[in-house]
């Protein structure tokens, strides 16, 4: 599964993508606590943790809304994380 950062939640992994591999079937909510036990350096100074940031997120699944965070996701799925956004 691919997961691909934005705006601050690019800044707080310190890469775009990134490639997980889990099984088949698992949820979007275990796709995040693998993306979140990655070793990472610290943000830059003022940009919150990774973690925080989820926390907060909005995702996409291959470009369409997905709430439920105990939907289950192909192998082949991109989720993109969009942390909110100020301004219009």
């Amino acid at each position: 599964m691919l997961v691909r950062y934005f705006a601050a939640a690019r800044a707080a992994a310190g890469v775009e993508e990134e490639l997980h591999v889990l099984p088949e079937g698992s949820s979007l909510e275990a796709l995040l606590e693998a993306a979140l036990a990655v070793e990472r350096p610290l943000p830059p100074e003022g940009t919150p943790p990774l973690a925080r940031i989820v926390a907060r997120s909005s995702f996409l699944r291959n470009e369409v809304a997905v709430r439920d965070r105990a939907a289950p996701l192909g192998s082949d799925d991109i989720i993109d994380v969009l942390p909110p956004f100020a301004g219009g």
